[in-house]
Order: structure tokens, then C-alpha cells, then sequence
């Protein structure tokens, strides 16, 4: 069995424990989750896959119990451990029984303002968590038995590294609130030139500071947030959706990107985008 993100909406909402971060957090943090599948292993005893498309950001995994593959585009991993891969790539995780992950959706890994890591050097595979994270941070979090408490721990952890190092880079507040107006207000039009001006740097330096960030160029990161929120309301509430409300300049621009959008291997057969697309003319007939 195959769970495909915007289409198994019952799943993923079921079968994944999914909380927002505190306010202080917001900016960084889309959400922390983690895997409830105990119900699962009878209907499925050989196991399934779960399939996302792309999103912005990174995912920190810490594997609470047995070894899984992950998919990252065309090539497989097999995870004994923890790790974090970027989101910009499809990805698909092959569960077994025995599978428990946690999990940290960012914008932007706090761990930027201690490391001053850049992000452009980690798009590629999924790399060992313990780049990023301490063993006995991980440990603490496997240590404690649930939920809540895990959530608990790592947002200390964030939040004493921000109070730490909060104000000394400067790239992280521009990329951050860019990010954040671009998605509340569907500003996907602006020229990343005139958001250079805004904060009076170059636009290559903003590109740089977003690829350090994110790993991807501002262009890229910004097309990727378009195209998801425009699959959000064609899934959620195909009769109001309007390709215009996301900056498309008709029809064909939006249906090329979503092609583009959710291309992937495993599900050639299904051709998703125009799966959806036939919810937008459902939802236009009713």
C-alpha cells in the first residue's frame, strides 16, 4: 500500500501525532510529529509506503524503532539511525512493523545561528542527525516515553540556542521573514531584487543567504511554497481555488508546474497532477 501526501489525507492525519511549535519557534519550526501506526500492522503485516512531495526546509529524523528505507528522489537509504534530509526532493518512506519515527519539519534549523553551517553543502543524500545534534540531545529525547515529552525537550534545546546566539546573523531574520510574508500574503510576485532592496543588499546576496539557509536558491524555495499552497486549497477546497490567487498568469503556467511539482517514479502510473485537477473541475461543477 502506498499513502500519497495530498491524496490519503485521512492517514496522515490519523497516523501521525502532528503539533505547531511555541510562537518563539514559529519562525523556524513548521511542526514536530511522530509515527502511530500500531493499528496498522494487522491490515498491512508486509508493511507500506508513505509519499511527500517537496516542501521547503529540512526534516530531522530520530528513529524510536526499527530500521526503515527512505527514498529521496530515485535513490534508497537504508536508516539503522537517525538523520536529516532536505525537502526540496520527493521522498517515500518504506515502513516495517516496528517502525516508530519522530520528527522536526523547519524552515530553518536553529542549529544555523551555533554552527553556522551552510545548508548548500546538504541537499544531496540524508545525512547522520549527529552532524547537527548532540548524542546526548538524541538520547533525551529517546529516553523520555512520549509525545509531548519529546517535544518538550527539543523545544528547550531550540529555544536555548536561539537565546544564545539569537541576533547574531543576520541572514536568518531576512531569509525568516521573507519566507513567512511570501506564505501569509500569496506575495509570490515580487521580484527577489526588490526584496533585496527592502533589506538594502545585493540580490546575489540573497540568494546566498537563502541557499545557506535552506539550502535552496530564493527562487526555488519560493516556487516550492507556491505550488504546495496552491495544492492545499485544490485538495481542501478545489471550488474556490483560482490559479490567479498564487501569481500563475493563467491556466497552462499553473498546470506546468504542478506536473513538474509532482513528478515522481513510484507514481508514474497515477499521474497525481491530473488527478487533481479533475477535484478542481468537481468542485467548480457542484
Amino acid at each position: 500500500m502506498q499513502h500519497i501526501e495530498f491524496f490519503h489525507i485521512d492517514h496522515f492525519e490519523k497516523n501521525y501525532h502532528r503539533v505547531k511549535p511555541q510562537e518563539s519557534l514559529a519562525h523556524l519550526i513548521d511542526f514536530f510529529w511522530e509515527t502511530d501506526f500500531e493499528g496498522l500492522w494487522q491490515q498491512y503485516p508486509e508493511g507500506f509506503s508513505d509519499a511527500l512531495f517537496p516542501n521547503v526546509g529540512y526534516t530531522y529524523l530520530i528513529n524510536l524503532g526499527t530500521p526503515f528505507t527512505m527514498q529521496v528522489d530515485n535513490t534508497l537509504f537504508d536508516m539503522k539511525t537517525d538523520g536529516f534530509l532536505p525537502r526540496h526532493k520527493a521522498i517515500e518512506c518504506y515502513h516495517r512493523p516496528g517502525n516508530v519515527l519522530f520528527g522536526i519539519k523547519f524552515k530553518i534549523s536553529p542549529v544555523i545561528f551555533k554552527t553556522k553551517i551552510n545548508f548548500a553543502e546538504y541537499r544531496e543524500f540524508i545525512y547522520p542527525l549527529s552532524y547537527l545534534m548532540d548524542h546526548a540531545t538524541i538520547d533525551k529525547v529517546k529516553r523520555v516515553s512520549s509525545f509531548g515529552e519529546r517535544v518538550d525537550v527539543l523545544s528547550s534545546y531550540f529555544t536555548s540556542i536561539i537565546d544564545s546566539y539569537a541576533g547574531s546573523w543576520e541572514p536568518i531574520r531576512i531569509v525568516s521573514e521573507i519566507l513567512e510574508h511570501c506564505y501569509t500574503q500569496n506575495d509570490f510576485k515580487t521580484a527577489v531584487e526588490d526584496f533585496a532592496a527592502k533589506y538594502n543588499i545585493s540580490s546575489r546576496t540573497l540568494h546566498r543567504y537563502f541557499e545557506t539557509t535552506t539550502s535552496l536558491s530564493s527562487k526555488k524555495a519560493l516556487q516550492i511554497m507556491r505550488i504546495r499552497k496552491a495544492v492545499e486549497q485544490l485538495t481542501n477546497s478545489p471550488e474556490n481555488f483560482n490559479y490567479s490567487i498564487y501569481g500563475y498568469y493563467d491556466h497552462s503556467h499553473f498546470y506546468k508546474h504542478l506536473r513538474q511539482f509532482m513528478q515522481k517514479e513510484t507514481l508514474k502510473n497515477l499521474q497525481p497532477h491530473l488527478k487533481l485537477l479533475g477535484k478542481l473541475h468537481k468542485g467548480k461543477e457542484k
